[in-house]
């Protein structure tokens, strides 16, 4: 166990040498910030001034910003834990003529101002973090006034990325849910997975939680061969799955009951991965609670290593899953759409098969693997290389917008009736199960990522490839449009723009007479066809 942490320290400094972070350190980091922060609910007459002098009377603060949610909310991080500490000592419980409040102390705070209200200098005037993206037609317009498609994609990263400040909040919605928690399971965390921290999640995602259990001590004390010895006296169930249920359901009612600003709570535990959800109505975040879920946060790190490995992978990523949302390709509701995470794997399946590849395959990160990355999870190999200074990528300078239009075209043409998507091997392969669209899972290799997936939502993903490859390819939709306006004074759309507006696409024809045409006469006749509307619309 010592040398396996040795080994991982060695490969932490070794990664941080290089200026990127291991999704490991990220979470320390993060967690640790969070420890000594707090959240409050402030009037908005306070001024701010007197808001930091009263805060700093306990310590030194190292980081505060403000948002809007239900409300305007301050997180306020101290530099030391025991400035959270001395804060709380002179917290109040609220009292209430007709309503008793339940005693559990966290750190989601309300602030009282009790003096005269200073109305000159009040909250409201104070700049507030953004914590959900732009509308679509927003987004639009900002991306006609850029100089090229790649300036395009670079701002529309930029618009959707989470930002440091909503980072912060995540972990600390995390740390304030781990205090409930810790009442039953004192060494137990809770870490942001998915989303929230692999490098593509957009402002306003939900916060997907792991309630980790693995790290709690005694699982690892080699007991003497001889003498006396203690153990824990424990409860037992019939399955590692009867615990998480057990778990959560409990965890679950103790958030209800006591969180603060939680609402709507959930428990679904019957589902293939059991899990409590929620609203946290202080920081807007809709929750999923999960316990012992360790192949997702597998998943996590992989694709948080993808996209450090290349800017140009979050970026691909990010615009490709605007365009889908844009199209209702992909959809926030559970149904038959392709979901966000099938088509991040598409679009890292894409960056494996360009010539030479972007990205490493799978395989190979797990060959590069040290001792320290073994990782076998419920009989699935899980292992890849964490150190950055181990992948050796080759030397591909194509640019954001050639690979955009690329991408359209590998999937306008790509033989999804016959084959499946594997990101493990970096190729196609033969499709072992019948299912319109088959994406390989990473690590649990036996499953389908899209299964859920039906023919006439991938036949209508492929059309609007088409469609989009199209738009790229002509000049009067790819080229910047100068200091023309359309409608209400706004730039007129053009490249990346063009794509997010309401599709061209009226109909779809079936597969079967999709596949009996070359890729080049399917984009011709596509291109016909829009001509030909067009000129039914100016007569």
């Amino acid at each position: 166990m010592a040398f396996r942490l040795a080994l991982i320290h060695r490969r932490v400094i070794s990664n941080e040498k290089n200026g990127r972070k291991s999704l490991h350190t990220l979470h320390v980091e993060r967690q640790e910030q969070a420890e000594r922060s707090v959240l409050i609910s402030c009037q908005t007459s306070t001024n701010e001034k007197k808001f930091l002098k009263y805060l700093t009377k306990h310590g030194e603060i190292n980081k505060y910003f403000f948002y809007e949610s239900y409300g305007v909310y301050a997180v306020v991080e101290f530099a030391n834990q025991e400035s959270v500490a001395s804060l709380l000592e002179g917290v109040a419980i609220p009292g209430g003529s007709h309503e008793s409040a339940v005693p559990f102390k966290s750190r989601l705070l309300s602030l009282r101002n009790l003096g005269s209200v200073d109305s000159s200098n009040q909250l409201s005037g104070w700049q507030c973090q953004p914590q959900t993206t732009i509308p679509i037609n927003e987004l639009i317009k900002r991306l006609s006034r850029e100089e090229s498609i790649n300036k395009q994609i670079s701002s529309l990263t930029e618009a959707y990325q989470l930002t440091e400040e909503n980072s912060r909040l995540r972990f600390l919605v995390c740390s304030l849910l781990k205090d409930i928690a810790t009442a039953y399971f004192p060494e137990c965390t809770i870490k942001p997975f998915g989303s929230s921290v692999n490098g593509f999640g957009k402002l306003g995602c939900d916060l997907d939680m792991l309630l980790d259990l693995d790290s709690i001590s005694g699982r690892n004390v080699k007991l003497p061969k001889s003498g006396l010895s203690l153990e824990y006296q424990m409860k037992r169930a019939n399955s590692e799955r009867a615990v998480t249920q057990s778990i959560l359901s409990v965890i679950g009612k103790c958030v209800d009951q006591f969180g603060p600003g939680c609402v709507g709570v959930q428990k679904i535990l019957n589902a293939r991965c059991p899990l409590v959800r929620f609203a946290h109505q202080p920081s807007g975040f809709q929750c999923d609670l999960t316990a012992n879920n360790r192949v997702a946060m597998k998943s996590t790190e992989l694709l948080y290593l993808y996209g450090e490995l290349d800017p140009r992978v979050r970026s691909l990523v990010f615009t490709v899953r605007c365009w889908a949302r844009a199209h209702g390709v992909t959809s926030s509701i559970p149904g038959a759409w392709i979901t966000n995470f099938s088509l991040t794997v598409m679009v890292l399946f894409f960056l494996q098969k360009r010539s030479p590849p972007i990205i490493p395959t799978l395989d190979h990160l797990r060959d590069l693997a040290g001792p320290a990355d073994k990782s076998v999870i419920e009989g699935n190999d899980c292992t890849f290389v964490s150190d950055f200074n181990k992948i050796q990528l080759q030397s591909n300078t194509e640019t954001l917008e050639q690979l955009l239009g690329e991408f359209f075209e590998f999937y306008a043409t790509f033989p999804f009736s016959r084959m499946s998507l594997n990101i493990r091997k970096g190729k196609e392969q033969n499709k072992p199960e019948v299912a319109p669209l088959h994406i390989q899972n990473p690590f649990e290799t036996s499953l389908n990522v899209s299964k859920n997936v039906n023919a006439s939502q991938l036949d209508r993903f492929v059309a609007l490839c088409q469609e989009s490859a199209w738009l790229l390819q002509q000049s009067e939709t790819s080229t910047p449009r100068g200091s023309g306006v359309g409608d209400e004074g706004a730039p007129t759309p053009w490249g990346l723009a063009t794509l997010l507006l309401p599709s061209q696409v009226a109909g779809i024809k079936s597969r079967k007479k999709r596949r009996r045409e070359p890729a080049s006469e399917r984009i011709k006749g596509l291109l016909e066809s829009l001509k030909n509307k067009n000129q039914l619309k100016k007569s």
